[in-house]
């Protein structure tokens, strides 16, 4: 099944009205003139789950008391509380599956309005699709400490214990108890259980919260589990709060959601997050909550992220009320979240606080499946040339980084390649410690595991996965007549290392080389099992490797499309267009569309190949800028970091920035986001003590234009991907370029400079025989530009 999410959700708050009068997509009031309006406040009244919802009923002033509700033309008894002088909320339960008809009336008179509501299991899903199967649970983790419910006597499912150890049981759904506990943090800045007796601990820590109250630094947390995963609410709460009644004065009406990074190919409940108890936001008076489905770590579905987080918020509202806003918080596969959510999903986030970002994580897999390709090249079949062994010069063809020191002397993987006569160079390119394995992880269907999956019955199942990012999305990029999912990796027409043609940093006969040899993937049905380094480093793993003809292969070499016959140029890899549909249709690429506040800020580690290259910012700002035409809602922050050298961090600092502009815009909204912002709210960059460089609008000038570079620009090298070497734009967002013949090509210019002779352009045309990438063309690899 693939889901138009984006186009779902530009309806997602509809309330389906019962007489026919939809209401605005964020829940607002409809039928002008109504004297009873209705409306769900903790979902869209399409999407309800559990059973119950927070709805609001506006009245003429002075008739809140008069107020009756009926479920399905039953009168409930819930406790209608006024929130204003004609308003009052209720929390209402007993909603059956699937359709469901709430009426408000004023008792006494004909005034009435109705919604249609549809509800659906805790348990899931709503929009997402089949789900997944094998599903291994992972409730005994420390946050939790419990088995999950058992739900059947028998397999399949992960096996749950008594006390004593003895199964009792399968759970297929993962799901527990609710239960809340309340901690407090200590003098010594660590977490503790509270005293059951009611007695105040010796090292209770207090907190001064913003608006001058000092309070104890108690948390109250609740835990439980929602659409399989598990969820964490924390905020502050007084010592001794009646059970069940929660004390919400020492909340500041905010709710910080967290989401997690990682890259993870599914099959798991996943954990609950550290960061979901962060000690400086709590004191701050925020809320927190957090779903391992809303973990990267656990998965990278979404679609399924989506509907995660909004039955978990769903869940917040009815437990404590409507925040006055939602804002996200989290890095790397974090950050994705929130761009693909705020894009598809509006209503779920306000603002929006990325951490070393990306755009989205699907097209991360173009570049990245080119890294051990280029690689393998310079390593292994043009070790011979000089060129490769400055490990500078790789950045030619990888695009990103390259530093020296970084095999060290009692790297196994370093030894090896020197001992095994490949070429290496005394450092490397970000794509060896950054995302070497990443490749066999997307790829590869027998490279993978689910923690805990042990505990699953029959473990059959288990070895019938197919773990790759393609079967984790199989939903949405669907399937072949053989099962398995379609995959999006292309390389048909790209031509590696243009640029560094083009600057003649290698000669054309180099070009052809490294084009002729790259080669591509094989498709993940004929992959086979990985070798060194990927299942362990131990001694008898690197004897394997010094012994066994192949077993080194620290490129994935085994599952490479490389030529063998040398009159014949290795065969490029063909993505499935279905899966690449599915993969814009869904949302799963973000597209640019960014209406609400954002401050996208990172740490600088370049220096060190860290998988966040800084590139990424500002992808994301030139999707942007194609998709809206501005970017005045997205402000750019760096922070300059030493490797070996704690990292200042400046998002205490953009939650700070980001309150006062979203106050700005609750009080002043007809002036929008732009004229609403914070005098910091601006594009800038920081040293590495967190001190302010330089603010303002010209800071990273340079980099998406062609005006002189910024004071941040300037300070900050920025890399590039394989693909953008390639010629690709710096939004990196084509999974399978338009095609024009090599002839046209050449006609063009394109390999200016050099002019290729007769002999090399026949070469070409073996090489790519069904042309050569027309990046000129953006609206054939970039369908969100026929919106």
């Amino acid at each position: 099944m693939i889901a138009l999410i984006g186009t779902a959700f530009a309806h997602a708050h509809d309330n389906d009205r019962g007489r026919g009068h939809d209401k605005d997509d964020h829940g607002g009031w409809g039928g002008k003139g109504q004297s009873v309006e209705l409306r769900v406040l903790s979902s869209p009244a399409r999407y309800v789950s559990g059973g119950d919802a927070r709805i609001e009923v506006r009245v003429p002033p002075g008739l809140q008391n008069k107020v009756e509700l009926y479920l399905n033309g039953r009168r409930l008894q819930a406790e209608l509380k006024p929130t204003g002088k004609d308003r009052v909320q209720a929390v209402i339960s007993g909603l059956a599956p699937g359709e469901n008809r709430l009426e408000a009336l004023i008792k006494g008179r004909w005034d009435r309005d109705a919604l249609k509501l549809t509800n659906y299991p805790v348990t899931g899903p709503m929009f997402s699709g089949p789900q997944q199967h094998p599903f291994v649970c992972t409730t005994t983790q420390s946050a939790v400490a419990r088995q999950p419910i058992v739900e059947s006597a028998a397999p399949p499912g992960t096996r749950v214990f008594d006390s004593a150890g003895n199964v009792i049981g399968y759970s297929r759904d993962c799901s527990i108890d609710t239960f809340v506990t309340y901690l407090y943090r200590t003098t010594g800045n660590a977490w503790a259980v509270m005293p059951a007796d009611g007695s105040r601990p010796a090292d209770l820590a207090q907190a001064t919260l913003p608006d001058g109250r000092v309070v104890d630094f108690i948390v109250r947390r609740e835990v439980g589990s929602i659409n399989r995963f598990l969820y964490s609410f924390a905020m502050l709460a007084p010592a001794g709060e009646q059970a069940g009644k929660p004390d919400l004065s020492r909340w500041n009406g905010r709710l910080l959601y967290w989401f997690q990074g990682g890259v993870a190919i599914g099959h798991s409940q996943g954990t609950v997050h550290g960061g979901s108890l962060n000690p400086d936001i709590l004191r701050l008076g925020y809320a927190i909550a957090h779903s391992s489905g809303n973990n990267t770590g656990t998965h990278y579905n979404l679609q399924l992220a989506g509907e995660t987080m909004m039955m978990t918020k769903e869940r917040f509202i009815e437990r404590y009320g409507v925040p006055s806003y939602t804002v996200g918080l989290g890095g790397s596969g974090g950050a994705i979240q929130q761009y693909i959510l705020g894009q598809n999903q509006p209503g779920l986030l306000d603002a929006l606080l990325p951490v070393q970002s990306y755009p989205d994580m699907v097209t991360q897999t173009i570049h990245v499946g080119d890294c051990e390709l280029l690689e393998h090249y310079m390593d292994a079949t043009d070790r011979t040339n000089p060129k490769w062994r400055v490990t500078k010069n790789r950045s030619w063809l990888v695009g990103m980084n390259a530093e020296e020191g970084f095999d060290k002397v009692n790297d196994p993987l370093a030894q090896l390649k020197l001992a095994l006569g490949y070429s290496t160079a005394v450092g490397t390119t970000e794509c060896v410690p950054a995302w070497r394995g990443l490749s066999p992880l997307a790829m590869n269907p027998w490279y993978g595991q689910a923690p805990n999956q042990q505990n699953y019955e029959p473990q059959s199942d288990i070895a019938a996965i197919r773990w790759t990012h393609w079967d984790d999305l199989r939903n949405i990029y669907g399937v072949d007549e053989t099962g398995a999912a379609r995959p999006t990796w292309d390389n048909v027409g790209v031509q590696y290392g243009l640029r560094s043609l083009q600057e003649s940093k290698i000669t054309f006969e180099e070009f052809l080389n490294l084009n002729w040899n790259i080669g591509g993937w094989k498709q993940p049905s004929e992959m086979v099992q990985e070798g060194f380094p990927f299942l362990g480093t131990t001694p008898a793993e690197i004897n394997k490797a010094l012994t066994v003809p192949g077993y080194f292969d620290p490129w994935s070499r085994r599952n490479m499309n490389l030529s063998t016959d040398p009159t014949q140029p290795a065969p490029r890899t063909t993505g499935d267009l279905r899966a690449i549909r599915g993969a814009y249709a869904s949302g799963m690429v973000f597209h640019g569309k960014l209406d609400r506040p954002t401050i996208d800020h990172r740490q600088y580690m370049e220096r060190e190949l860290d998988m966040h290259n800084v590139h990424q910012s500002f992808a994301v700002r030139q999707r942007v800028l194609e998709r809206m035409g501005n970017s005045d809602m997205l402000v750019i922050w760096f922070t300059d970091t030493v490797p070996g050298v704690p990292k200042a961090s400046q998002s205490m600092d953009a939650i700070a920035v980001m309150d006062e502009w979203m106050r700005n815009i609750q009080r002043n909204p007809h002036k929008g986001i732009r004229r609403n912002r914070p005098a910091r709210a601006v594009d800038s960059c920081f040293d590495v003590t967190g001190k302010l460089i330089y603010a303002g609008d010209d800071a990273w000038n340079g980099i998406l234009d062609d005006k002189a570079a910024g004071p941040c620009t300037q300070r900050f090298p920025i890399y590039s991907t394989s693909r953008i070497v390639a010629g690709a734009p710096i939004e990196g967002g084509i999974y399978k370029c338009a095609l024009k013949p090599v002839e046209k090509a050449v006609r063009e210019g394109v390999y200016a400079p050099w002019t290729p002779t007769s002999e090399q352009v026949t070469k070409l045309k073996q090489i790519f025989p069904s042309g050569v990438c027309d990046y000129s063309r953006p609206d054939q690899g970039r369908p969100w530009h026929r919106d």
